[in-house]
């Protein structure tokens, strides 16, 4: 072979070892971050359950005050509930909202009971409106029924929270927040 006729494959040949190490620093991987998709979590597909109450299901319990209390498992939709009378049994005398406590799955509702009386209320006796978990699922229908006794009357809400078994910062009802005064006056 002679010189002028191999001077082309040296020069091809050294132009691919030249560009040899361009390509495996072309293929190396990079120090930058790599985005990742976001998580997505879905809430619970199941029905919330009630697991417990106060009072319990057929409790003897204090006239006066008191603090109704619904727990489920799971979280629960702040805006979604529905108490109405149990039958057999006689309505309560209620504020209108229950307050959702910070677990997020336990219910207060503050109310007022007589004496030598036997109070219920069913948890969403409608579905539609009712509780809800954050996957707007309803619980299922729940009945509670406990008696009052004749005993010195509950007379303090903070009375009727120890009862409850609730913390001080479980309250049943929430100040509202204080109104801003609009520009109009000034």
């Amino acid at each position: 072979m002679s010189f002028r006729r191999s001077v082309p494959v040296l020069i091809a040949l050294a132009a691919a070892l030249a560009g040899a190490p361009a390509l495996a620093r072309q293929s190396a991987p990079k120090a930058e971050p790599n985005e990742v998709s976001p998580v997505l979590i879905l809430p619970p597909t199941l029905p919330p359950k009630l697991v417990s109450t106060y009072p319990a299901q057929d409790q003897t319990v204090a006239p006066g005050v008191l603090i109704l209390k619904v727990a489920f498992d799971q979280q629960m939709s702040p805006t979604s509930w529905n108490y109405a009378p149990a039958e057999g049994a006689e309505p309560m005398d209620c504020v209108k909202t229950p307050r959702l406590l910070p677990d997020q799955k336990t219910f207060v509702l503050l109310c007022r009971v007589l004496a030598n009386r036997t109070y219920g209320v069913t948890l969403n006796a409608q579905r539609t409106g009712g509780f809800v978990n954050l996957g707007d699922n309803p619980a299922q229908t729940a009945a509670l029924t406990f008696k009052v006794d004749s005993d010195a009357p509950i007379t303090t809400v903070r009375r009727a929270m120890e009862a409850a078994k609730l913390l001080p910062d479980q309250m049943p009802v929430q100040d509202a927040p204080m109104a801003v005064a609009s520009g109009a006056g000034r």
